[in-house]
């Protein structure tokens, strides 16, 4: 039963994944891959890795999710203000 859901997933990750690669909007695309690293962390925490699953779903998923939105919101924001 515990090989399904890993196997699912693993699937999950390699979905988000190619979807991450593949949306046109970097916001979507950010977010996309902040939940394929958050797969990540709940497959680490299936394989008895809890400290892994932690430090992933912290810092992959949460930290740099956050500072790749935050840097989008200020380019846009400067791309907005530049008088060209």
């Amino acid at each position: 039963m515990i090989e399904w859901i890993i196997l699912l997933l693993c699937g999950g990750i390699l979905l988000s994944g190619i979807l991450a690669v593949t949306l046109e909007r970097p916001v979507s695309a950010v977010i996309t891959a902040g939940l394929t690293s958050l797969f990540a962390a709940v497959t680490y925490l299936f394989l008895a890795a809890p400290d892994v699953a932690m430090t992933e779903a912290s810092i992959g998923s949460g930290l740099a999710t956050v500072i790749f939105l935050y840097a989008i919101n200020r380019t846009r924001r400067q791309e907005g203000n530049s008088d060209d």
